[in-house]
């Protein structure tokens, strides 16, 4: 350890006592968007940060029900991995008194990047738009529907989007507001959503690694509050069949020299050149990236049309139905609709982008845009695909996240997803939702 992190780790340690932190968690995402941690005593951390704390690279192929697959690359008994905190997103949870949280980067022991490591690859990819002058700033929106301990019963019975939500849970959502703030985090906005016990908060957009960072750090706190008030808290793409779902909504945008690319430009929608190659990569991706962003069965339970969830494979400017929205404005960005709580929000990033390179690499247009329900139009535009096995296949067939990736980790996630088909290939929807909704 160098001298400058060992300083760095001394001062953290320093902060986070005196916040009355005893345990730090260390997260990672895997493959199967569950979040997973090793957690350390406080007066540990200087050796954890030095060393890092082990792990099996057999994490990279862990499915939703915790059983494991195998890969061309990972998988099985051997080896073994060393995560390393990241100190300049440690902080004290204000749910979980006594412990702070940090996210995590994965490495060899020999100390090289670990090929598979999630959060690196979101870096990576955020680095190789750097490199073409570009700045990325994104946010994900968090919904999840509240329960009573049983797991049954709402929170609460108001109407969709209604005040008596906010006043029958006002107490929990000071208590939210105010932990989420506490740890730094830009509260955007607040609200109660469709489906029963649904609410949703949006954050402030960051660069991309601190943006996924960031959505983990809020669903863990929504977890802290909700379990210190008695209630559960999932995000899973269904908790109900045939109801509105969870989304994890990404929104993104592209900047060069100060200049949001998604807006004053000569385009339609005042695009520019380089936003619609942007969005239109983007957009050309979409059935691919539904591997890395909509990833579970269940997401395809949730992926129904006239949903707002994205169904068909559009876009439209301001257009809800339409799995790739153009929100305009002074803070112009995509939206991507289709994206819900099952995702690894780093893998979901870090492909998006890609799929967004390669649009600008190939001057990419965009198709005609798409107005309205697409499923009322007289020649509706192509659904998304409809099946898990649909959308690994889609996967499979792109070069551009296939080179994005790299070998390891892109066949990882092709056999943790094939693996999770098979898993739930003789499962009606009802027993997929039952077996998913408490995994995320």
């Amino acid at each position: 350890m160098d001298d400058e992190l060992l300083a760095q780790s001394h001062l953290t340690r320093a902060q986070l006592a005196a916040e009355g932190v005893v345990g730090l968690a260390l997260s990672w995402v895997d493959n199967a968007g569950i979040t997973r941690t090793k957690a350390v005593p406080l007066r540990r951390l200087d050796q954890a940060v030095r060393d890092g704390v082990g792990m099996s690279p057999v994490f990279d192929v862990f499915l939703v029900d915790d059983s494991t697959t195998t890969s061309r690359f990972l998988g099985g008994p051997d080896g073994d991995l060393r995560l390393f905190p990241d100190l300049e997103r440690a902080v004290p949870l204000a749910a979980q008194p006594g412990w702070a949280w940090a996210p995590a980067d994965r490495y060899a022991q020999d100390g090289t990047p670990h090929p598979a490591c999630q959060r690196l690859f979101a870096r990576r990819m955020t680095e190789q738009a750097r490199a073409r002058g570009l700045s990325l700033l994104a946010a994900y929106e968090v919904e999840w529907v509240l329960r009573r301990p049983d797991g049954t019963d709402p929170a609460e019975n108001g109407p969709a989007y209604g005040l008596h939500r906010l006043t029958d849970l006002s107490d929990y959502l000071r208590d939210l507001l105010q932990a989420l703030e506490t740890q730094g985090l830009d509260v955007q906005q607040i609200h109660p959503e469709y489906a029963a016990g649904q609410f949703e908060v949006s954050v402030a957009a960051e660069e991309p690694v601190a943006a996924a960072d960031t959505t983990v750090l809020v669903r863990q706190t929504v977890r802290g509050v909700s379990a210190r008030h008695g209630l559960r808290a999932s995000f899973a793409p269904s908790f109900e069949p045939g109801t509105v779902g969870n989304g994890a909504h990404l929104h993104l945008s592209a900047w060069r020299d100060g200049r949001n690319l998604m807006t004053g430009g000569e385009g339609r929608h005042q695009l520019t050149k380089e936003g619609e190659s942007f969005l239109a990569g983007i957009l050309d991706e979409l059935p691919a990236l539904l591997v890395l962003g909509a990833p579970s069965p269940a997401s395809h339970l949730r992926l129904v049309p006239s949903h707002w969830a994205g169904a068909y494979h559009c876009w439209g400017p301001e257009n809800r139905e339409a799995a790739l929205r153009l929100v305009s404005g002074r803070s112009a960005n995509a939206e991507i609709k289709c994206f819900d709580g099952a995702a690894n929000p780093y893998l979901a990033l870090g492909g998006t982008i890609a799929a967004g390179l390669a649009g600008l690499d190939a001057a990419a247009t965009l198709p005609a845009e798409v107005n309205g329900d697409p499923a009322h139009l007289p020649t509706p535009p192509p659904r998304l695909p409809e099946t898990a096995p649909e959308a690994l296949a889609s996967f499979t067939r792109s070069t551009t996240l296939h080179q994005a990736l790299g070998d390891p980790l892109f066949h990882a996630i092709h056999s943790v997803r094939q693996a999770e088909s098979t898993l739930f290939a003789d499962q009606t929807p009802t027993q997929i939702t039952e077996a998913t909704r408490w995994r995320y």
